[in-house]
């Protein structure tokens, strides 16, 4: 099956710049905010403060003031998201499905088949542009070229929940979050197969040698970066398990190379090899029904259901989740009648 290659997601943890810095032996005492100016490319003492304000910014391991003197031998690290770029997005009227919102976060529900931000093959109806046609101003990320807002990103044939930030402060408060694995994300996943237990993928997680679309798992870390999914079973459905997903690590098609990895593809993923018949009978009514899922779920059987986070501005835990889009709940559906079916004839 000839492909497009896919947008690629840039991993969650290198949309933020990490900075650790050893303050001189021969350093004057100098307030952090100034000291820090000069570290950080392109950072204006306000950026500077206000990471400083929602905690980002340590000093041998803990939170200090503006006021905070370095002296020499300290040990400062910094989480920051870099300044915007002139990079144009143009606006379109694009519909949003719009979760929750407030003066520094939107939650969107994303439906299978809208690309997230500008790139490849897709310079347009992205719903960056939609964003930027709903919200005129919205920060930037680090690399992020024409991406304002983002503070993470999903696949374009995964669907659910997406977390956009409205402002510089949340942005920086929510970049932690997600630097550190504190983020909680569900996902609801179709897989090939019969997965016996509840289980933990890991490896290292780096481009294919074969195929740089795809992502493969790796023991050798020159090869890749550490990844860690965690799976539960939900619903067994004899050649089919429909399992939750928990990500530890938020790298480039995390789940869907790490099932492919345990030998259970993401159901009707092209680019894993879950778009065709790999458990099942050689009926050619099960044939058939397969193919009929396939069509009516022509993309990956994952969707992003859960999104919880620590807010940047009420500092409580807040906890959103969304139903199933249509076509998965139609597979999900047809799998179910189906195994009940067996199930009569076998008894």
């Amino acid at each position: 099956m000839n492909q497009q290659p896919e947008v690629d997601e840039q991993e969650e943890q290198d949309l933020y710049e990490h900075l650790r810095v050893v303050v001189d032996k021969g350093q004057s005492l100098l307030r952090i905010d100034k000291f820090l100016m000069h570290k950080v490319e392109n950072a204006s003492r306000n950026r500077i403060q206000n990471a400083i304000d929602l905690g980002n910014v340590l000093v041998n391991d803990k939170p200090i003031k503006a006021s905070y003197k370095v002296k020499p031998l300290d040990v400062i690290s910094v989480v920051l998201p870099h300044p915007p770029r002139d990079t144009e997005v143009y606006p379109e009227n694009i519909p949003l499905n719009i979760v929750y919102e407030d003066d520094d976060v939107l939650v969107v529900n994303k439906p299978p088949g809208l690309v997230v931000h500008p790139g490849y093959n897709n310079y347009t109806g992205t719903l960056v542009n939609g964003l930027v046609y709903h919200f005129q101003q919205l920060p930037t990320l680090p690399g992020n070229d024409g991406r304002p807002g983002l503070v993470h990103r999903i696949d374009k044939d995964t669907s659910g929940l997406l977390l956009i930030s409205k402002n510089e402060r949340a942005m920086t408060w929510l970049a932690r979050q997600f630097y550190e694995h504190t983020i909680a994300r569900r996902y609801i996943a179709l897989v090939w197969g019969d997965l016996e237990t509840d289980g933990t993928v890991e490896g290292y997680i780096g481009r294919s040698i074969k195929d740089r679309r795809v992502m493969s798992i790796y023991d050798d870390p020159e090869k890749g970066k550490w990844s860690v999914t965690h799976y539960k079973v939900l619903e067994r459905l004899n050649y089919v398990t429909l399992i939750e997903c928990q990500l530890e690590t938020g790298r480039t098609h995390q789940i869907r190379a790490h099932m492919k990895h345990i030998g259970h593809p993401l159901f009707s993923d092209a680019t894993y090899g879950g778009d065709s018949i790999l458990k099942g009978t050689v009926f050619s009514k099960y044939k058939q029904f397969v193919d009929n899922c396939f069509e009516l779920m022509p993309r990956q059987a994952l969707h992003a259901q859960s999104l919880g986070f620590v807010h940047p501005t009420k500092r409580e835990f807040i906890y959103f989740e969304a139903p199933l889009p249509e076509d998965f709940k139609s597979v999900l559906a047809k799998w179910q009648k189906y195994m009940s079916a067996s199930a009569e004839q076998n008894s």
